[in-house]
């Protein structure tokens, strides 16, 4: 099977059914207020009907308080949820859908970092000292050559152009936000379209 793809800060319903059109996999939904692309409850509510069940949903979290986090689970029935703070290992724990744990390494990726804790899976990311992911910053993932990526996410800084690269370490998944976009949570039509087709096509 290819590699997943996860279209993450989607904001407009246009973009999430571009996004699956092309062949995205996981639709990544922001709840992290201070960033551009976190959404309202109601705004979720609407890009989760016009998904329906042609493409699973991830609630993206950034150290949220559970209440807040079940609130969301319910409302948009997601498929996942994903940490992206400094969550302690027992908030990981209890959910009744597949969960994601960010790791925001500073250093480049090496197998050794891939820890997965309470989650299902883990998504490796670059550390930024202002912001919980959608840095646009790319780091090496050469140390990952031989690692065992079958529950890893690959993000940080990945675009159409390196993907691939990405891709043929055989991750789960890739997860791209910030590029594939024109502006903070606007998605671009051609750079999805060239971003799936090179994650799905990597050997």
């Amino acid at each position: 099977m290819s590699v997943r793809v996860k279209i993450c800060g989607v904001t407009r319903v246009a973009d999430a059914q571009c996004a699956i059109a092309l062949g995205a996999d996981i639709i990544g939904l922001n709840f992290y207020p201070p960033s551009p692309r976190s959404l309202s409850l109601e705004r979720a509510r609407e890009l989760r009907a016009a998904i329906g069940d042609r493409c699973q949903v991830a609630g993206v979290f950034v150290n949220a308080e559970r209440a807040y986090i079940e609130e969301r689970l319910d409302a948009l029935q997601l498929d996942w949820i994903q940490f992206h703070g400094d969550e302690p290992d027992e908030a990981l724990r209890g959910w009744p859908v597949k969960v994601i744990r960010a790791l925001r390494l500073k250093a480049a990726a090496t197998p050794s970092a891939i820890v997965r804790g309470s989650a299902d899976y883990v998504l490796i990311d670059t550390a930024h000292p202002g912001l919980f992911g959608g840095t646009g910053q790319a780091q090496s993932l050469a140390g990952l050559k031989d690692a065992d990526l079958g529950r890893v996410f690959l993000s940080g800084g990945l675009t159409a152009e390196n993907v691939a690269i990405a891709a043929a370490l055989e991750p789960f998944g890739v997860d791209v936000a910030s590029g594939v976009e024109s502006a903070p949570g606007i998605k671009d039509a051609d750079k999805l379209r060239s971003f799936i087709t090179n994650a799905k096509s990597a050997r």
